[in-house]
């Protein structure tokens, strides 16, 4: 899972993507930080974002810098979309996976009608 130290996780815990502030889901929880590092007081951020058409990816990105430059000991800080990695609903905290409530596959339902009565109680 992703490598971000906890002064940064609870720095960016305060980031909204746009599509998530209204559910108060941060970027931490969405899982887009893959990695945060600081040499020397310089900073290096990694995003990933949920879709490469993000309209507001440049708002976060410039959100995410400022907050990692707030940091004690960091005077500058880069951050990048890195495109090696595609973002899952898998990097999704719990919190997270519960309040937007993604539909399993199709193929992972067997029995439809159950699994309706059981996500309704």
């Amino acid at each position: 899972m992703p490598d971000i130290p906890q002064w940064a996780s609870d720095a960016l815990s305060g980031v909204y993507d746009p599509c998530c502030r209204e559910k108060g889901i941060s970027v931490v929880e969405m899982g887009l930080v893959r990695s945060v590092e600081v040499d020397d007081g310089r900073a290096r951020v990694e995003l990933l974002l949920t879709s490469g058409w993000c309209p507001f990816a440049a708002r976060v990105l410039t959100e995410v810098r400022e907050r990692i430059e707030e940091q004690p000991g960091v005077r500058e800080a880069e951050v990048e979309v890195v495109w090696d990695e595609v973002w899952t609903v898998d990097r999704l905290s719990p919190r997270a996976a519960r309040v937007l409530r993604f539909l399993p596959a199709p193929a992972q339902v067997p029995d439809k009608e159950s699994y309706i009565r059981e996500e309704l109680r």
